[in-house]
């Protein structure tokens, strides 16, 4: 660590030479600048830089590797774990790094670093062109995508790593790495799937997909038509077209226009089905769902953006997650996973999902370190409330139904959707011998495991 002295000359000249801003606790602004998505995390860096380019990311790596700081690295800052942050440390923060381009002929877009779903998907929708992303429109773009990327349109155009094109880097020391399937294609390969182990990602590139339609049907069912719902949902889904997606999910009723008053701060389930398409090709999908009793539901075209806005969560939320990638979904897991629903903490925001893959996710690329794309379903506890007096029957909530799904697992998992759980959780969700590989190629991009505020990849 350096000297009380060395550490104030540095910042002094990283004030002066960095284009954006930088702050230091006792700073106007720098309680504001930690603020992350999960409430519940509340960490007191040493500097937080907000880079506004490349260049700035480069100085603070520096900054930080002559003061011997740990770095954290904030995008969107939605890790459920609060890897956006460190105590003592610095957090270089990306979120200033907004821009996004598209090529329209190329079918392709070039992501700044600290750019969100939301930048991604209305800058791509003008053309018509759309990519995999993330099922909220805050998300950062570049986290969501390093560690795997699923969303909505996964089942049609496959997982986000799947549409990866090239990731502009700044490594461990500072330097400037360019990596796609011809330059470094050994970091390439990393970079699906290894997350943030190996460097910051300034800038990616991501191939767009036209989708001039899209369109959803949202069913509610009061919580005792659940099995039938979700055995119904299951079978649409898998004797449908990769253009099917969606998937169903319990919840307390929130005030909202579409729920019915009677159903507001009850438990609900509902199925959502998403379509690549037009509505009229949709609907044939949704009649078996509608054709259940039902309390409410809305049927129709919808802009993807806007779809991608629905199930934002509010900001100031306690969060934990989790999730199991499981085996298949029969009667006897649709069972359990309703019997989670049932027992959910309500009323909070928490969610209990049950998620689709196969379609393009099974069909695609299985030499990426991304196991769980083989998993025909996911069932993904999301546990959010407000309260901290709720936070222990909450976390206990999301362990319960990890334990009751545990026997239909594929045991792997995809990292973007839990807390920290330890290295054995890392593998799993990257794979035995792709952690190895991973291994050798941390040591080689990060040595002295800078970045290791991430489901953390330790150099071989």
């Amino acid at each position: 660590m350096a000297s009380p002295s060395k550490a104030g000359a540095a910042l002094a000249a990283l004030r002066e030479d960095l284009a954006g801003d930088v702050f230091a606790p006792g700073d106007f602004g720098y309680d504001d600048a930690r603020v992350v998505f999960n409430a519940m995390i509340d960490r007191r860096p040493a500097v937080i830089a907000q880079c506004v380019d490349e260049d700035d990311v480069v100085r603070a790596v520096r900054f930080a590797r002559d003061l011997d700081l740990h770095i954290a690295v904030r995008g969107g800052g939605h890790s459920v774990a609060g890897m956006a942050l460190n105590d003592n440390g610095l957090v270089i923060d990306l979120r200033h790094m907004r821009a996004v381009t598209v090529d329209p002929a190329a079918e392709a877009v070039r992501v700044a670093g600290g750019a969100t779903m939301s930048d991604l998907d209305r800058a791509t929708q003008v053309y018509g062109l759309a990519t995999t992303g993330g099922r909220a429109s805050t998300t950062g773009v570049g986290g969501f995508v390093l560690g795997g990327g699923t969303g909505w349109l996964d089942r049609w155009c496959g997982l986000a790593v799947d549409n990866l094109l090239g990731v502009e880097l700044v490594t461990a020391d500072g330097g400037r790495v360019h990596a796609n399937a011809d330059e470094n294609p050994d970091l390439f390969w990393a970079l699906h799937g290894g997350g943030g182990n190996f460097g910051i990602a300034t800038a990616i590139t991501l191939k767009l997909h036209e989708l001039p339609d899209f369109a959803i049907a949202m069913v509610l069912y009061r919580p005792e038509f659940a099995p039938d719902a979700v055995r119904t949902f299951r079978d649409v889904i898998e004797s449908g077209p990769d253009e099917v997606s969606g998937g169903v999910l319990h919840f307390t009723g929130p005030p909202e226009d579409f729920v019915p008053p009677s159903l507001v701060g009850e438990l609900v389930c509902g199925a959502l089905l998403t379509y690549a398409g037009a509505e009229q090709d949709m609907r044939k999908y949704a009649e078996p769902l509608l054709a259940l009793p039902h309390e409410a539901e809305i049927v129709g075209a919808m802009p993807y953006a806007d779809v991608q806005c629905m199930i934002d969560d509010p900001p100031g939320m306690r969060h934990y997650w989790s999730a199991e990638y499981v085996t298949g979904a029969p009667d006897d897991l649709v069972d359990v996973y309703c019997a989670a629903g049932r027992s959910m903490p309500v009323p909070t925001g928490t969610q209990h999902v049950l998620l689709p893959q196969g379609g393009a996710i099974a069909a695609g690329p299985h030499e990426y370190p991304v196991p769980y794309r083989d998993a025909p379903w996911a069932v993904h506890p999301y546990g959010m409330w407000e309260d901290p007096a709720d936070d222990e029957r909450c976390r206990q909530w999301v362990r319960d139904v990890r334990a009751d799904v545990r026997p239909w697992s594929s045991g792997a998992v995809y990292l973007n959707f839990i807390g920290d759980e330890g290295a054995e959780r890392v593998v799993a969700g990257l794979g035995a011998g792709n952690t190895r590989r991973l291994a050798d190629l941390k040591r080689r991009y990060d040595p002295d495991n800078v970045f290791r505020f991430n489901h953390n990849i330790r150099p071989a």
